[in-house]
């Protein structure tokens, strides 16, 4: 079971983006219009970046997470978005007995599949024992380890490197795990930052179109009222 909590985030997440957009066009200095806006003007103004795809401005704030209950599958995609802070659960240093796993639902779906899998990571489980208790360190007794190990990280994005990330990873065709956690994610932030978030998500609900082509998922619709949720 994916657990995600935001642990941190830049104060006044939408005050600092509305500031920091009001000064390039402003004689007074950041502390003044950061005390001067009132919420109907920075509510208006964030609605106006983000129409107008003016991002940079988002990256003045970041959010950082909290996230376990993945496989190492996860994590491999979720760190090829490189404009993000990373740290990761060790292998070297931290022990795999009795590691837990996380089991795929097409597979969980399928008892005699399920059985194989299960039967699979015992089997590993007991390599990694017997390889230690042989004296290999755990640095390369986790060679043998699955994908499927879980994992915990902490991970850091600013609000324009996310916004990127839910165009990818809400999308129908992202895997169906980091499509999860990016859901999740998206769930914390806007807690937060409802203005700033409140039409990310996949590429077409933010254009109206899909960018896969001919590969699309045909469920336009549905990813709209998803968003509304």
């Amino acid at each position: 079971m994916i657990k995600v909590t935001l642990l941190e985030h830049t104060p006044n997440p939408e005050r600092v983006v509305a500031m920091a957009a009001r000064l390039c066009y402003s004689p007074s200095g950041a502390e003044e219009l950061k005390e001067k806006m009132s919420d109907e003007q920075i509510e208006k103004l964030v609605k106006k970046l983000a129409e107008m795809g003016h991002a940079s401005t988002f990256e003045h704030v970041s959010f950082t997470f909290g996230i376990e209950g993945i496989s190492r599958v996860l994590t491999h995609q979720l760190v090829r978005h490189r404009l993000a802070s990373y740290s990761q659960q060790s292998q070297r240093y931290v022990a795999a007995h009795d590691f837990e796993y996380i089991v795929p639902p097409s597979i969980a779906e399928k008892p005699e599949a399920k059985a194989k899998f299960e039967e699979l990571m015992k089997t590993i489980r007991e390599a990694y024992d017997e390889f230690t208790e042989l004296g290999v360190p755990k640095e390369d007794a986790r060679y043998v380890l699955a994908n499927a190990t879980e994992t915990k990280i902490v991970v850091t994005m600013n609000a324009r490197s996310l916004m990127h990330f839910f165009n990818l990873r809400c999308c129908n065709r992202a895997q169906w795990e980091i499509r999860a956690l990016a859901y999740k994610m998206l769930a914390e932030v806007k807690k937060v930052a409802p203005l700033l978030f409140k039409n990310a998500g996949a590429s077409c609900v933010q254009t109206g179109a899909c960018p896969e082509g001919n590969m699309t998922c045909g469920k336009f619709n549905e990813m709209i009222r998803m968003r509304e949720e």
